[in-house]
């Protein structure tokens, strides 16, 4: 179960790249990945390392899936960035 609420937080996090220019790499959806993959990993960390269960979930489980979606975010746009990718235009 709290694969599923990480997971959810970092779907939340990503819908705010609206706000951000494109310069993800692979675009919105690499920024959907860099999210999802980076809350999942953070909130897998947390949770085991204060030795709570997979299954337990609590406000808290949620809160640690933050930091690894802000990341993952960061780091996708990074690479976007040295890229070059630039944002095409309607």
């Amino acid at each position: 179960m709290s694969a599923l609420v990480w997971f959810t937080m970092g779907v939340a996090i990503w819908h705010f790249t609206v706000f951000v220019p494109d310069r993800f790499w692979g675009g919105i959806v690499g920024a959907f990945i860099g999210a999802t993959a980076g809350a999942l990993v953070s909130g897998a960390i947390a949770q085991i390392a204060l030795g709570q269960g997979i299954g337990e979930t609590d406000l808290a489980t949620a809160i640690y899936a933050i930091p690894g979606a802000l990341v993952g975010l960061g780091v996708i746009y990074l690479i976007g960035i040295r890229s070059g990718v630039e944002a095409e235009h309607i």
